[in-house]
C-alpha cells in the first residue's frame, strides 16, 4: 500500500472531538488534530494549539540566476533579511499560500507591488482541483499499447492512451471520473500518481495489452526496463527527403522502416529530383503516394517502432524488368539510426546481408545525431472554476471574463500556462516550470495546486475585488499570513518570465492589438 492510500486508511473525517484536537477546515474533510500532528493530508497541523500551514510561503526572486534557495527559512515574528531578495524582482506564489475553503472568505494572500509606475495585484491561493489530471508526452517510436488502452497505477485505472503524435506517444491521466466516479481504491491511485508526476517524481504505470513504462518529467522513458535515448528524426518518408542527397552516389535504394509510413528512396519525389534509378524494389504494404507505404507492420518494439525483427519481411520479389539485377545495393534504416543493415542481391535478386560498409556509417550517424533526446513531459491541467474564483472577487464570473478577455494573467507557481479558449478557466502547465514539491493533495481525493492571478489594481477593483485585503509585498514577508507558517525566498527559473511585467506586456498588447 502506497504512503497516500496508508493516510486515507488511517484517516477517520467522522472522529469525534476531543479536548486536545483541534478541527482543521482547510478542506472538505476536516480534520480533527492533535497537538504536533498532521491532518491527513500532511500540510496542515496543530502547532500549540492552532492550525499551521506547514509548507513555507514560497517567494521568488527573479534576479537570481541559478533558482537555488538564497534565503533561510523565516518563521512568524522574525526578521526577514531582505538585502539578497528586494530586488524589485519579487513575486509572491501561491505555494505554501493556503486555500479559500471553504470559499467565502477571500484568497490567502491579495498583494499590491508597483511596476514600471502601474499598480498591480496579485492574488494567490493554493486551488483544491477535483477536475484535474495530467497530459503526458512520451518520446519514443516504441508501441506502448493501443490507442483508447486503459493505463493503470496499482492495479487501478487512472486513464487512457491518447493519439500518437510526430515521434511521441500521449497519455491522459486522471481527470474527475477516475478522482471520484469509480471505487476508493481507484480514487487513491489516480490521486498518488498524479500528485507523484507533477511533483517531478517517477511512476510506474501498466498499459492494458501493452508496455510498462516508468514515467518522470524531464527524464527518459523506461518501457519495459529499457531506457530509451532519442526519439525518431522523422517518418521514413522524412528521412529520405532528409538525408537522400547523403546516400546519392554511395547506394543503390534506400528503405527507411516505419511503423506509420516507411520510406523507399527510387520511388520518392526527393529520389527523384536527383534522378536515382529504379530498382525493381517492392514493398508488402499499402502504397500512398510514390516511395511511402503504410502499414508494412503492426506497432511494436522492433524496428522503427513496428514488430519487425528482420527488415527484410517487408520486402517482396525483385522485379528485373524494373530495375532489379546481381549486385544492387540496399540500405535498410530504422527512423532513429538506431538499427541499420546492409544487402546486395545474389544473382537470384534475393538480398543478402553484407558487412556494413564505412561509406554509409557517416550518413547513419547523421540520423542519430538529428534525433532529439527521448524525455517526458508532464503537464497538469486543471479546471480553475467553482467556488476557487470567490476567493478573488465577490463576482465569481468576472474573473472568469477577465482571464479570458487576457485582462488578467494566470501562473502556477510563478510559472506560465496555456488557458484553453471557449469558457471556464481551463489551464495546462509543465510541471517542471513549477518550482519542486509545489503540488499536494486532499484525501477527498484531489489535487492541490498553486495558482495565481496578476492584473492592474483598477481592474482587480473593477471586478469587484477585495481591496480592504491588499496588502504589500513587504508586509506579506514580515507578518505572514492567517495559517502562521514561515516565509522562504527561493531563485526562480531562468526560464520563466517575472509575471508583473509579463502581465504589463500582455495587458498592454492586449490594448493596442
Amino acid at each position: 500500500m502506497s504512503e497516500l492510500a496508508e493516510r486515507f486508511e488511517t484517516h477517520d473525517p467522522g472522529e469525534k472531538l476531543v479536548a486536545e484536537k483541534i478541527r482543521c477546515d482547510a478542506c472538505p474533510v476536516m480534520c480533527y488534530i492533535a497537538d504536533g500532528r498532521t491532518g491527513a493530508c500532511d500540510r496542515y497541523g496543530n502547532v500549540g494549539g492552532r492550525i499551521v500551514r506547514m509548507d513555507p510561503l514560497t517567494i521568488l526572486d527573479h534576479a537570481a540566476e541559478t533558482g537555488a534557495a538564497i534565503v533561510p527559512f523565516v518563521a512568524e515574528g522574525e526578521a526577514w533579511d531582505g538585502e539578497l531578495v528586494n530586488t524589485g524582482r519579487r513575486f509572491v506564489t501561491a505555494i505554501g499560500a493556503g486555500t479559500t475553503y471553504p470559499d467565502y472568505k477571500p484568497a490567502p494572500f491579495i498583494v499590491s507591488q508597483e511596476v514600471e509606475g502601474v499598480d498591480l495585484v496579485t492574488v494567490v491561493t493554493e486551488g483544491i482541483f477535483s477536475y484535474c489530471g495530467v497530459k503526458v508526452k512520451i518520446d519514443t517510436d516504441r508501441h506502448i499499447g493501443p490507442e483508447t488502452a486503459i493505463v493503470r497505477s496499482q492495479g487501478e485505472a487512472i486513464g487512457h492512451v491518447t493519439t500518437g503524435e510526430y515521434g511521441s506517444q500521449m497519455l491522459s491521466l486522471g481527470g474527475v471520473h477516475h478522482l471520484t466516479g469509480g471505487s476508493k481504491a481507484e480514487g487513491r491511485a489516480t490521486c498518488d500518481a498524479l500528485l507523484n508526476l507533477c511533483n517531478r517524481k517517477p511512476v510506474e504505470l501498466a498499459i492494458d495489452g501493452g508496455a510498462t513504462i516508468t514515467v518522470e518529467a524531464g527524464k527518459p522513458p523506461v518501457i519495459d526496463g529499457k531506457q530509451e535515448h532519442r526519439m525518431r528524426v522523422g517518418c521514413g518518408s522524412a528521412t529520405i527527403g532528409m538525408f537522400a542527397t547523403q546516400w546519392r552516389g554511395l547506394v543503390d535504394e534506400v528503405v527507411v522502416v516505419d511503423d506509420h509510413i516507411t520510406g523507399v528512396v527510387s520511388e520518392h519525389q526527393a529520389g527523384k529530383v536527383l534522378g536515382w534509378q529504379d530498382t525493381g524494389i517492392k514493398i508488402i504494404g499499402r502504397r500512398s503516394t510514390p516511395g511511402r507505404y503504410f502499414k508494412v507492420s503492426e506497432p511494436g518494439l522492433g524496428w522503427g517502432g513496428t514488430s519487425i525483427s528482420d527488415p527484410l519481411s517487408i520486402l517482396g520479389e525483385w522485379n528485373a524488368k524494373k530495375g532489379a539485377r546481381p549486385g544492387l545495393s540496399l540500405l535498410m534504416v530504422s527512423t532513429t539510426g538506431e538499427q541499420f543493415a546492409y544487402y546486395e542481391l545474389d544473382d537470384e535478386l534475393k538480398p543478402v546481408q553484407k558487412p556494413f560498409p564505412e561509406r554509409l556509417q557517416k550518413s547513419v550517424g547523421l540520423i542519430e545525431d538529428n534525433c532529439e533526446p527521448a524525455l517526458c513531459t508532464v503537464l497538469f491541467i486543471g479546471g480553475a472554476g467553482g467556488s476557487l474564483r470567490a476567493g478573488v472577487t465577490e463576482n465569481p464570473v468576472n474573473l472568469t471574463r477577465s482571464v479570458q478577455g487576457l485582462t488578467t494573467y494566470v501562473t502556477v507557481g510563478g510559472a506560465p500556462v496555456y488557458v484553453w479558449p471557449g469558457g471556464g478557466i481551463t489551464l495546462m502547465v509543465d510541471v517542471t516550470r513549477v518550482p519542486e514539491g509545489a503540488f499536494g493533495y486532499v484525501p477527498t481525493p484531489a489535487l492541490v495546486a498553486p495558482i495565481e492571478f496578476t492584473l492592474r489594481r483598477d481592474d482587480y477593483i473593477r471586478l469587484g475585488g477585495y481591496e480592504a485585503e491588499i496588502r504589500s509585498v513587504d508586509d506579506i514577508v514580515a507578518k505572514g499570513g492567517e495559517y502562521f507558517n514561515s516565509r522562504r525566498g527561493t531563485g526562480a527559473a531562468v526560464s520563466n518570465p517575472w509575471p508583473p511585467l509579463a502581465q504589463l506586456r500582455r495587458a498592454a498588447s492586449n490594448e493596442t492589438g
